[in-house]
């Protein structure tokens, strides 16, 4: 059995929009790649509200993607393939932070994945870098709105070229979400069943290839 971590934030976790809860793992896209993949992988949600790169939020500090990475690596070990997606909540307007700057980061994090793996388990696995869908052009009427602002828009699509440059340097898979996937009209942030189905499809396409 294969083991797929699926390493990100709220859209990894599966938030919905509407209510702010989580969609059922029949719904969210962890749970309908295991549903697709079959009994030959075991796929492991790790997806948390407010996850950011390498950055500290001032309010929840502890949401830092960096600081969790290692220990939930050795936790799930032997890891075969890492699925990450990760970089919208660092769009905040409280990091101000471009897409390079925020793609710099993913770069340190798959960084620690190859050398941290390559210790404790003795091989690399794949990786998957996950280029996330774009904030909503609606952002203003978001309840969201004053943690992302209309400049979060704009940066975020220049996600695809920069993740692409991280992805090619680290010799990563690169897929880009926003080719696919968009956010909800309800907050311009947090995918859609139907996104999250789309998601799950593509991954698995691009799994059993490997």
């Amino acid at each position: 059995m294969k083991t797929v971590l699926c390493y990100g934030d709220s859209n990894t976790y599966g938030y919905v929009p509407e209510t702010g809860m989580r969609y059922p793992r029949d719904v969210r896209y962890p749970g309908r790649l295991q549903m697709l993949l079959g009994e030959e992988y075991a796929v492991i949600e790790e997806g948390c509200n407010g996850r950011t790169t390498i950055h500290d939020d001032p309010i929840d500090g502890w949401k830092n993607g960096l600081d969790y990475l290692k220990p939930c690596l050795n936790s799930h070990k032997p890891v075969d393939i890492v699925v990450m997606m990760l970089g919208s909540n660092d769009l905040k307007e409280t990091f101000h932070l471009t897409a390079k700057q925020i793609a710099e980061g993913v770069g340190v994090l798959t960084d620690v994945i190859q050398e941290f793996t390559k210790e404790k388990q003795g091989f690399v696995p794949k990786i998957i870098l996950i280029s996330p869908p774009e904030i909503g052009s609606g952002i203003k009427i978001s309840p969201f709105y004053g943690a992302f602002y209309e400049r979060a828009i704009e940066e975020s699509k220049h996600f695809p070229e920069h993740y692409k440059e991280v992805a090619d340097e680290k010799g990563c898979i690169f897929f880009n979400a926003a080719e696919f996937i968009f956010p909800s009209e309800t907050d311009c942030l947090h995918l859609t069943p139907e996104g999250h189905g789309i998601l799950a499809g593509k991954l698995a396409e691009i799994i059993r290839k490997l």
